[in-house]
């Protein structure tokens, strides 16, 4: 099994995943290759609470331009975390 700091790449912030915390959910940027087992047990780990469901989607990049050059942003795999009630993750309290 990976570390869980290969498994979680950073957390996404956004106005919809800030809309989540208040749902006790938690959505984070995950290695493409990391399955829900890896991801549930990075979480526990790194922020000592207990992972209730982990949802995952795999989330296609956009094509982009700049002036005449097109090109395409990474392809990318997110996980939304729904922890027990009462848990929370600290670092995410200040957003």
């Amino acid at each position: 099994m990976r570390d869980a700091r290969d498994v979680l790449l950073r957390p996404v912030v956004s106005e919809k995943s800030v809309g989540l915390m208040e749902e006790n959910k938690y959505t984070f940027w995950v290695a493409p290759e990391a399955n829900k087992i890896e991801v549930k047990y990075a979480v526990e780990k790194m922020f000592k609470v207990k992972v209730v469901e982990v949802r995952t989607m795999n989330v296609k990049g956009k094509m982009k331009r700049v002036g005449r050059y097109t090109g395409k942003t990474s392809d990318r795999k997110k996980a939304i975390v729904t922890l027990k009630s009462g848990d929370r993750i600290e670092g995410f309290a200040g957003l």
